[in-house]
């Protein structure tokens, strides 16, 4: 009995819980309600009682964002600090500390306004930690909340950084957290020649793994520059298996607002190859596509300038095409709307655009599409290299 009214008052103290770093955290939706859907697991930052104690004594570095948060909602820097512990420095990917700025855009240095700490910007010209950037650093560590798709840049992050400690001689630490996709491992392999910061490795275009799988896989397939190999500490989450649902506690980035866009972002994410809007400057980003070129229906959407995209594509153009805000729960990767798209636009010539091929990680999806071969038949292209992934896979997976 008085364990149980010790976790009620816990659970009270939480609901009231307010941090300085609020204002800068968007909390994620799900299925576009305000209601958050609490895990009933420990991610890696709630699991400090592991960490903790390597940071004692240690001048340490940090790679993070908005999704850097304990379940109660207390940023890492925050908790980090409050346990007396010497953080040094932050690093910050695509879109910033905040979680601010649109897809692509520049990210500068700077400072922040609560606790000083310098912010450093590993996306645009810096994407990979300088040595005089890490210098007195003891530890890194490594807690960005990824989505399971091989051109969301986060991963790739982790590879200049996990490449970077190794050069340096510092150990990183990787604060895992759950795969919102699951175990889902689909799609074309990246082919060598089609590497890209949006497609570091030769992997399925959603891989099915945690973070600290993936820098475990990372380290072992020797993927890093010149083969080295980073001094790698994964704190794994607690009671968590990949096929359990999990619902974010911030948003991963601007146009990921809820769980059905990140569900359905690696699928509608290959229209960012193409001329379709996939959604930026509306309020249903990855939720729904369209063009002012494909055939008209009775769904249409007029993007315009907000949060997330300051001049999306066809800024107060009338866009038709299709609302999947209410689509089932996806399991793989779907090509439909875009074969869809594609047969129904006015001018197939001018659909493709060159940044299709570095996101799909080959030639061939495009070529097999223009040819009209049906998706099970391109499906049943992958097979054999994704069966040979999965064999790999197995020796990083940690759940």
């Amino acid at each position: 009995m008085i364990k149980f009214i010790a976790k009620c008052v816990l659970i009270v103290a939480s609901m009231f819980y307010t941090t300085s770093y609020s204002s800068s955290l968007q909390t994620i939706t799900k299925n576009n309600t305000q209601e958050l859907n609490a895990p009933a697991i420990k991610t890696g930052a709630d699991n400090y009682e592991k960490y903790l104690p390597l940071l004692k004594d240690k001048k340490v570095g940090i790679v993070t964002n908005q999704t850097g948060i304990l379940t109660n909602k207390t940023h890492l820097v925050d908790f980090l600090l409050e346990k007396k512990i010497a953080v040094q420095t932050i690093f910050a990917p695509e879109h910033g500390f905040r979680g601010t700025a649109d897809a692509g855009e520049h990210v500068v240095d700077g400072k922040d306004p609560k606790t000083g700490l310098s912010i450093i910007s590993l996306y645009g010209d810096n994407k990979k930690p300088k040595a005089a950037q890490l210098a007195g650093i003891d530890v890194m560590i490594f807690d960005l909340q990824d989505v399971g798709a091989r051109f969301y840049t986060y991963i790739s992050s982790l590879h200049y950084v996990m490449e970077a400690c190794a050069e340096n001689g510092i150990p990183l630490i990787i604060l895992d957290r759950p795969n919102p996709n699951g175990g889902i491992v689909d799609g074309p392999l990246l082919e060598k020649e089609f590497t890209s910061f949006v497609g570091m490795h030769p992997i399925p275009l959603l891989h099915g793994m945690t973070i600290g799988e993936y820098a475990q896989m990372i380290n072992g397939e020797k993927w890093l520059k010149n083969e080295v190999q980073c001094k790698l500490t994964v704190i794994p989450c607690v009671d968590y298996n990949r096929k359990m649902e999990y619902s974010l506690l911030a948003k991963p980035s601007p146009n990921l607002p809820n769980d059905q866009s990140i569900n359905l972002y690696a699928s509608l994410c290959l229209f960012e190859g193409t001329n379709v809007s996939m959604g930026r400057g509306t309020e249903k980003q990855f939720q729904i596509y369209g063009s002012p070129f494909l055939t008209k229906t009775n769904f249409s959407f007029t993007p315009k300038p907000n949060f997330g995209a300051k001049d999306p594509l066809y800024n107060g153009k009338e866009c038709f095409g299709e609302d999947l805000t209410s689509y089932p729960k996806l399991t793989r990767l779907e090509l439909k709307w875009l074969i869809k798209a594609y047969q129904n636009t006015s001018d197939k010539t001018k659909f493709f655009n060159p940044f299709f091929t570095k996101l799909a990680g080959t030639k061939k999806l495009q070529q097999q599409i223009e040819s009209g071969i049906s998706e099970d038949k391109i499906r049943k292209t992958w097979q054999k290299d994704l069966e040979a992934f999965k064999k790999m896979r197995t020796k990083y997976l940690i759940y």
